[in-house]
């Protein structure tokens, strides 16, 4: 069974910056598909970024091409989401999720971790 645990969110201010963490078990992150994804209050849950299994780009959100910088550690297991200039719309609860698969929705998922940005 793969579990995910995230780490690192808190309250920063806009401009600054804050590194997410999610540590996989069960599975190695390098035979995983992983994403990050996040939803604020009173919204869906948005697709953030993305890093293939094997083969295949490393996909951004629009809102956060630019800024954010998903990146993973294989001698620790773990995926990152480097989050900089922040604004107070990146505001969310932050998901990891990940899946066997090369394509299609994620099976797994973390159980979050709140980013807040004030202005």
């Amino acid at each position: 069974q793969v579990q995910l645990v995230e780490s690192g969110g808190g309250l920063v201010q806009a401009g600054e910056s804050l590194r997410l963490s999610c540590a996989a078990s069960g599975r190695t992150v390098s035979s995983l598909r992983m994403g990050w994804f996040r939803q604020a209050p009173g919204k869906e849950r948005e697709f953030v970024a993305s890093f293939p299994w094997t083969f295949g780009n490393i996909l951004y959100a629009d809102s956060v091409k630019g800024r954010f910088i998903i990146s993973r550690d294989n001698a620790k297991n773990t995926l990152y989401l480097q989050m900089n200039s922040l604004k107070p719309e990146d505001t969310a609860v932050y998901y990891c999720a990940g899946s066997l698969a090369t394509g299609g929705s994620y099976r797994y998922w973390g159980q979050g971790t709140q980013v807040t940005v004030s202005s």
